[in-house]
């Protein structure tokens, strides 16, 4: 079988609810060219290095399909400025640590893990309302979590998700790789500049009237750096906004799926609440939210793998395959949540480690928490579920299971 044969497999959508022997095929040759001049890399050591050589750019100028690709993508639409997603140092660093001001440490320290209780209160909430019944896991706990988190955090009003949300999934669909160019594009022309408009209204509102919401700072901050431009707070803005959800939407309903189809773990984490950290992280491994990172590009030849990659062009790096390198770990293929030393690219690698990356964790630690101690015999109703149509943000589009019950609060 070819590498371009994999790839295409890979891509086809009814290998989405297993791709992991594919992956493993591919790894065959850490680093391969495609027929199209692409580069595939599915090795561990290969990505990890890609991820910190500054010879490999994620300025989309120095990419013509991943700028025509990616438009309407993680904020960076028609008529978009570029986020630090899609930038290089200087100006990457630059706008990251404008935005990490008001996100993290050093300079506010305790806005993520401030939000403990209220994710717990919103986890309690949403199990309470489940009865012994047939439950859709993904749009009674793994979405209304994340969302409504980060829409507090970035100060949309309550209700608003409603707005967003039909916008988000015709841009995430836009991703598919069965659907023809010209159709992919209308769907991301259409989504950016519906959710360009939302946000373009969202920033001046808290310009106006600013709270103590993240996008309140960061649209009236004064600090070393300077503020950053209005038209590319914006788009930082819807930068947050989507990938502050749709990877955690992934990264609960696949572990839970996981925990499902392990039902000795499920056990383990029922009694004994601390595994959720280990768990999380080998889930990040195991089952990662986002399993390939698209539109990287060379800006010189660079000797990896026993391969050459040629300046200019594009490189793929396929995260979910590197996780699974026997090279890297041992028993890949087995979930294990107490993994000693998990290092895992889960939250990618580099300068563009995910910015979100200790919100998630704690989002998800606290709901595959809630889900093992409170849900009474949760069992799958099928197995495989349907999966979304996108292959790199990948994770089940509905998870139905059966309860018989719910446990009382604590």
């Amino acid at each position: 079988m070819t590498v371009d044969n994999i790839w295409e497999q890979i891509l086809d959508y009814s290998h989405r609810a297993n791709p992991y022997p594919l992956y493993a095929e591919l790894r065959r040759t850490p680093v391969a060219m495609l027929q199209d001049g692409a580069y595939v890399a599915s090795g561990y050591a290969e990505i990890a290095a890609l991820l910190h050589d500054p010879r490999v750019s994620s300025d989309f100028s120095h990419n013509p399909v991943a700028a025509a690709a990616a438009a309407g993508e993680n904020g960076d639409g028609p008529g978009m400025s570029p986020t630090f997603l899609s930038m290089d140092p200087p100006d990457h660093d630059k706008f990251r640590r404008i935005t990490m001001r008001h996100f993290g440490p050093p300079t506010t320290p305790g806005r993520v893990a401030g939000m403990e209780p209220r994710m717990t209160d919103i986890v309690t909430d949403l199990i309470d309302k489940m009865e012994g019944r047939t439950v859709d896991i993904v749009d009674e706990l793994a979405y209304p979590l994340p969302v409504t988190i980060i829409c507090e955090l970035l100060g949309v009003a309550p209700g608003d998700e409603h707005r967003f949300r039909a916008w988000v999934e015709v841009a995430l669909q836009s991703t598919d790789p069965g659907l023809d160019p010209e159709t992919q594009q209308k769907k991301r022309a259409e989504a950016g500049k519906e959710l360009r408009a939302f946000m373009e209204e969202l920033v001046e509102a808290h310009r106006q009237s600013p709270g103590n919401d993240l996008l309140s700072a960061l649209a009236t901050d004064d600090g070393p750096e300077g503020r950053m431009p209005a038209d590319q707070l914006v788009s930082t803005g819807l930068l947050l906004l989507i990938a502050g959800h749709e990877t955690t939407v992934n990264l609960i309903s696949n572990g839970i799926l996981t925990l499902l189809r392990h039902p000795h773990e499920l056990r383990r984490l029922r009694n004994d609440p601390d595994l959720a950290i280990p768990m999380v992280e080998e889930l990040l491994r195991y089952e990662p939210p986002v399993h390939f990172i698209p539109f990287r590009t060379a800006l010189d030849d660079i000797d990896i793998g026993g391969t050459t990659i040629t300046a200019g062009s594009s490189i793929t790096l396929l995260l979910a395959a590197g996780n699974r390198d026997p090279a890297h770990v041992a028993d890949p293929d087995v979930f294990i949540p107490e993994r000693r030393d998990n290092q895992h690219l889960g939250f990618g690698g580099g300068i563009h480690l995910c910015f979100g990356a200790p919100l998630a964790r704690l989002e998800a630690q606290t709901a595959l928490t809630a889900f093992a101690r409170r849900l009474e015999n949760p069992r799958l109703v099928e197995d495989p579920p349907s999966y979304r149509p996108s292959p790199f943000l990948r994770g089940p589009s509905h998870l139905p299971i059966d309860i018989d019950g719910v446990v009382a609060r604590r």
